[in-house]
């Protein structure tokens, strides 16, 4: 066992860098060093526990078995570390240039980034966001890690295993494209079934249970195209007369120049509640209690 007393606490922030981004290069970047310096640091490291940690593979530095037995511990002595040294650090938003990192969906970044950064220009010019989509079963680990700030979405299953706060309800609703022989208003369920229709596979949970919700309701789609996000469903509307289901405020961005016809679903689907999701361990950190409350202030509609 080694002498803690001897042992470089900085060597576990190279192993967790390397470890991230599966590069010397960009754990170097990431860091402010050389890769000449990672390089030594990982022999070190590799000195130190007695095991190659990382392997060289097409798709970059791969960790060993060794390595993915060390990623919760280290991980966890670093974000103890880092909320140590930020015990008791007064958060002054109009000087602090603080990186807060938020896992959302495409969809979640359309609906919540514009209006965030907006605001935080105004309030915290040199505060920085760095958004990413995260795994739903890798949230809390990265929140409790302190390798990600927030959670922003439809995030259900976190509510039992974090702190949480309500954005608002948002309520389902079909869209699509402008054209003659639709009516104005609603849409018989023949005419959503008769429709070719979008299905979209997005991170946030409820999505994945449309169909489920429709079938129990007796009513079916017939899908013409599926894709893992709504990035390209506008441009994909513009050019076909298909139909994507989708939360109504979601609708209402990308119907800005009015050329969607926005429906009320001819059956009833409960609406989904959007929630700020965070770790207990981070709960009294100043920073991070400015922003949560920032970004409910922000975004929170009743």
């Amino acid at each position: 066992m080694a002498d803690f007393n001897k042992v470089d606490l900085n060597l576990l922030r190279v192993f967790q860098a390397v470890l991230e981004e599966k590069s010397l290069t960009r754990a170097g970047q990431r860091l402010g060093l050389s890769q000449p310096a990672i390089s030594y640091a990982l022999g070190r490291l590799r000195a130190l526990f007695d095991d190659p940690l990382f392997v060289r593979t097409p798709e970059g530095m791969a960790p060993t078995s060794a390595a993915e037995r060390l990623a919760d511990p280290v991980g966890r002595a670093i974000a103890a570390a880092r909320e140590a040294l930020r015990h008791g650090e007064p958060f002054d938003p109009a000087t602090s240039s603080r990186e807060f990192r938020l896992s959302m969906s495409d969809i979640g970044e359309q609906v919540f980034l514009p209006a965030i950064c907006e605001k935080l220009q105004q309030l915290a010019p040199q505060v920085r966001i760095a958004a990413e989509p995260v795994p739903l079963t890798g949230v809390e680990e990265k929140l409790r890690l302190g390798q990600l700030d927030f959670a922003i979405g439809n995030l259900p299953a976190l509510k039992p295993i974090t702190k949480y706060a309500s954005l608002f309800n948002e309520e389902y609703a079909c869209m699509t494209r402008k054209r003659p022989g639709l009516p104005a208003r609603r849409i018989t369920r023949e005419r959503f079934q008769d429709m070719l229709h979008v299905a979209v596979a997005s991170t946030d949970s409820s999505h994945l249970l449309i169909d489920e919700t429709l079938r129990a309701s007796g009513l079916y789609r017939r899908v013409a195209l599926r894709v893992p996000h709504f990035t390209v469903v506008p441009q994909i509307l513009q050019r076909t007369d298909w139909m994507v289901t989708l939360p109504r405020g979601v609708a209402e961005i990308f119907n800005e120049s009015g050329q969607f016809l926005i429906y009320p679903l001819p059956v009833e689907i409960a609406h989904f509640e959007s929630t700020i999701h965070w770790h207990d361990l981070y709960d009294g950190d100043e920073g991070n209690r400015w922003f949560r409350e920032f970004v409910i202030q922000t975004v929170h509609h009743p």
